[in-house]
């Protein structure tokens, strides 16, 4: 199956290593890229948190060692929003580009977004950051923002949640449920199967029909499951399906308000200044999710809607609209940061 291991090129990567036992492991290692240089006040350190098939590669074309080009190229590098600030990019706890994770242990225990947190915690101890000027992330990379600024609230100077929620709903439980129930049963075709079930929740109704409809390939197939097809087989390349499994229920588990007392009671630890937004056409999380982030966080201002077709995705896609909000929340400035 995909995904980075020893032995491949390093790439961009480092790695902070915990000898520590430490949710269930003898210790772990996380493999993470970043850009910039931190200040000799470590005021000026931004976390970009990654999705649930993404990775520490934030920025930088394909090269040996990262199959994919920096998933969010826009933001990160010269004259871009994020220029100038020192960009940190940890691969998650579980994950399958460095970190550790069930490729390297069979008997890898079931982790948590809190358990994935506490371990960046570590890395930003190890780096000497004791507090982010942001932490920024969209999906699961904003489930673990937002945990971030619950759990370490005196650490997250300013916060930016990107089509995500304070707690997974029944519904993205299921979809979820459905696809480790495929790669359970065959995780090389499985993962394929994952995939193209997540993907339709990725995209939006209105983008599927204007883009395929009902046209059909020289070869009697629909366009549309040739589409699923190309995506399948690409993530089947480079990502690993006992990691999909793992980051997968730890979504599934993630609930801010576990054992604080309820979403509520959690969402006002935050001391953060916080930027929510959701996408228009998401249909996998809904604006109604980002409306409860923003209304129970004492530092949010109003909603922030981007505008787009292209569904969940559109927090990848959407460049102009994105880079506006994170310009909002961490402004370029002259001279140093």
């Amino acid at each position: 199956m995909g995904g980075w291991r020893f032995g491949d090129p390093n790439g961009r990567r480092k790695w902070f290593s915990h000898a520590e036992p430490f949710a269930g492991l003898p210790g772990f290692q996380l493999a993470y890229e970043t850009w910039g240089t931190l200040n000799a006040e470590a005021s000026n350190a931004v976390l970009v948190l990654h999705a649930l098939t993404g990775d520490s590669h934030v920025a930088g074309g394909a090269e040996p060692g990262h199959p994919t080009p920096g998933w969010w190229n826009y933001l990160v590098g010269e004259g871009k929003p994020l220029d100038g600030w020192f960009v940190v990019a940890p691969n998650v706890l579980g994950g399958c580009q460095g970190s550790t994770g069930p490729w390297q242990h069979p008997e890898f225990p079931g982790i948590t977004i809190r358990d994935q947190v506490a371990a960046e915690v570590h890395l930003a101890d190890h780096l000497g950051i004791e507090r982010w000027a942001a932490v920024l992330g969209g999906s699961m990379g904003g489930m673990r923002a937002v945990e971030w600024a619950v759990s370490r609230p005196e650490r997250v100077e300013s916060l930016l949640l990107l089509a995500t929620t304070a707690a997974a709903s029944a519904e993205q439980i299921a979809l979820a449920s459905a696809q480790v129930h495929a790669i359970r049963a065959d995780p090389v075709e499985g993962l394929g199967v994952a995939r193209r079930i997540a993907h339709i929740s990725y995209r939006s109704e209105q983008e599927l029909q204007a883009r395929f409809g009902r046209r059909k390939q020289e070869d009697g197939r629909f366009e549309v499951e040739s589409y699923l097809d190309h995506h399948a087989a690409k993530l089947t390349r480079r990502f690993d399906a006992a990691s999909y499994v793992t980051l997968t229920e730890a979504m599934n588990s993630h609930d801010v308000g576990r054992g604080r007392g309820g979403v509520q009671a959690a969402l006002r630890r935050v001391t953060a200044r916080t930027i929510v937004a959701g996408v228009d056409s998401d249909r996998l999380y809904p604006l109604a999710q980002q409306r409860e982030l923003a209304a129970g966080i004492p530092g949010a201002d109003e909603l922030r809607v981007i505008e787009s077709p292209y569904g969940h995705d559109a927090f990848l896609i959407e460049s102009e609209q994105v880079g506006a909000l994170v310009t909002e929340l961490v402004p370029v400035r002259s001279g140093t940061r």
